[in-house]
């Protein structure tokens, strides 16, 4: 007679939980995985597939109840999706370790949260809590950040600096809000941390602090992160006794809950304050892949366990790397084809491209951390190895857009925005001085009143203006690329050599559409590399050269 397999029932079939999946069945589980898109990337992996949406408690708990009938099921959890409250749910009703259903409310639930914490007397921030963007008289001082009560990725999320901001950053994080409540806290000043743990009976098992990497404000875009943290061991152990704080306060911790918390905490001059804790192991590519590259450990492995109601071995470091991961984005516009994949993948000590967008993408510049292009991941046996890695993989990466497209007109064109700072951000940030030099340069393409001086043995060739005060000045864009590399870049993607004009012997001439066919790019050509980076600058080149009719001519790619 053959021994039925143990079955474990997954929630969510993304790359978020392709650890999950594959450590289960390494364990000899037999796993049944839920999500509601039947093409999710880990679907074929499964021992079985159910399409079901994972807002959809009462399915998912008929489904649970089915298979206990028929074979049994010892378990259920989840990884990196907003869902753990359907895991409680289902636990519960159907007998299974896991936490209470009111505490995985208390841990989504950011008004729940709030008021847990408060109650507790865990550190964490004054809020109110909105239903509408009528009344905004709020008594809370600037700045605020204002998010939906019952989201993640930082959909919805902003900084508010002033009063005239706050009514469409309610508005925006009401859209994403199922429940229709948006809070409103204070804003908490100081660098970001996550941290993950296994949970089991009382205890709470650390499983990695990481250091975040948040940019472009209003928004928080996670850009990245690494393990572990640089912070001293005192201030480590001080995030993370708040953090324990935070998850019994929730009532994650009782003597007979099992599961998994993720935290973020910030460092403010006050000392340790949560951010916001959820119950379950993270997303962003931390308990499944940065964590066990850097410790050895796979936290998954142990979440896994738990929901079993088995007590979680194999928690303990066995190396001590440093994992980096770093995202890549793009301003908006419609992906055409992507370049250097294969050789981000070759940089020694890179792990994992994650590519998030394919040729015929619609992409933007990311609002929240769900909009970005990809990740790269690294490990290596030191912090700076290991940064340089993930970084240099991420800036190898190229996304050429279409030639002809509304959006990235818009975004190439003087900034304009009601919030502050204006966002989306220029690629270089430009001194008053290089503002002044790059409003000086010429006019490229056919700008009237141009001398067209002769350029004979030139015909065709597409040069550029020189701009020596800009690629000398040792600036990077917000990728951290230089002038230089993102010129290269600009080379790469369009397929044209693009020679300053001074290295094709015409120094000293003017921009436009020569009579022999060569066309000098001049003020345009740098603004939009400044606005852009290299993506901006390729479109332009590519449009200008497609507006002329050159493009087969002049051997622009039509594809990579």
């Amino acid at each position: 007679m053959v021994e039925r397999r143990e079955r474990l029932l997954i929630l969510g079939a993304g790359v978020m939980q392709g650890p999950a999946i594959n450590i289960a069945k390494e364990l000899g589980l037999e796993t049944v995985v839920v999500d509601a898109d039947p093409r999710a990337p880990w679907v074929s992996m499964a021992d079985r597939f159910e399409q079901v949406d994972l807002k959809d408690k009462a399915g998912i708990e008929a489904l649970g109840h089915a298979l206990k009938t028929a074979g049994g099921l010892a378990g259920i959890m989840t990884a990196g999706t907003d869902f753990s409250a359907t895991v409680a749910w289902t636990a519960e009703r159907l007998g299974l370790p896991g936490i209470p259903y009111e505490a995985s409310l208390n841990a989504s639930d950011k008004e729940r949260m709030r008021r847990c914490f408060k109650a507790a007397g865990v550190p964490s921030p004054e809020f109110i809590v909105l239903t509408s963007a009528e009344d905004m008289r709020v008594p809370l001082p600037y700045p605020l950040v204002v998010k939906p009560v019952d989201n993640m990725g930082a959909r919805g999320c902003r900084r508010v600096d002033t009063s005239e901001g706050l009514p469409p950053a309610v508005l925006d994080a009401l859209r994403f809000s199922r429940s229709g409540r948006v809070i409103v806290e204070a804003y908490m000043e100081g660098p970001e941390f996550s941290v993950d743990a296994i949970v089991y009976k009382g205890e709470v098992i650390i499983c990695g602090l990481a250091d975040r990497h948040i940019f472009f404000p209003p928004y928080f875009i996670e850009m990245g992160h690494t393990m572990p943290t640089m912070v001293d061991a005192e201030t480590a152990g001080a995030l993370l006794a708040t953090f324990i704080q935070g998850i019994k306060a929730l009532g994650l911790a009782t003597d007979t809950a099992v599961g998994a918390a993720k935290g973020d905490i910030k460092l403010t001059p006050s000392g340790p304050m949560i951010g916001e804790i959820a119950a379950r192991l993270s997303g962003g590519y931390m308990s499944g892949w940065t964590y066990p590259y850097s410790s050895g450990v796979e936290p998954t492995r142990g979440a896994i366990l738990v929901a079993l109601g088995k007590v979680p071995e194999g928690l303990s470091p066995t190396r001590s790397w440093t994992s980096a991961e770093r995202a890549f984005i793009s301003i908006p516009g419609t992906v055409r084809s992507i370049h250097g994949t294969e050789k981000a993948k070759a940089i020694e000590y890179v792990q994992d491209l994650f590519l998030r967008i394919e040729p015929g993408s619609r992409v933007r510049f990311p609002e929240n951390n769900v909009t970005k292009c990809g990740n790269i991941i690294s490990a290596a046996p030191s912090r700076a190895l290991a940064v340089d890695a993930a970084e240099q993989a991420a800036r190898s990466i190229l996304i050429r857009l279409e030639a002809s497209d509304d959006e990235t007109e818009q975004f190439l064109t003087p900034l304009s925005s009601f919030l502050t700072p204006p966002y989306p951000p220029d690629a270089f940030t430009l001194p008053g001085n290089l503002q002044d030099l790059l409003a000086a340069l010429p006019e490229s393409e056919d700008a009237p009143g141009q001398d067209l001086p002769m350029l004979p043995g030139l015909n065709g060739e597409v040069l550029l203006l020189p701009f020596p005060e800009f690629t000398g000045s040792g600036l990077t864009d917000y990728t951290g690329r230089t002038v230089a590399a993102s010129i290269e870049a600009v080379r790469l993607v369009t397929g044209l050599p693009l020679p300053l004009a001074e290295e094709a012997g015409t120094t000293g001439v003017k921009t436009g559409d020569q009579k022999d066919g060569t066309l000098i790019l001049g003020h345009r050509f740098w603004a939009a590399l400044i606005r852009g980076g290299y993506q901006g600058a390729a479109y332009f080149v590519e449009r200008v050269v497609q507006k002329k009719g050159r493009c087969e001519k002049r051997g622009i790619r039509s594809e990579e």
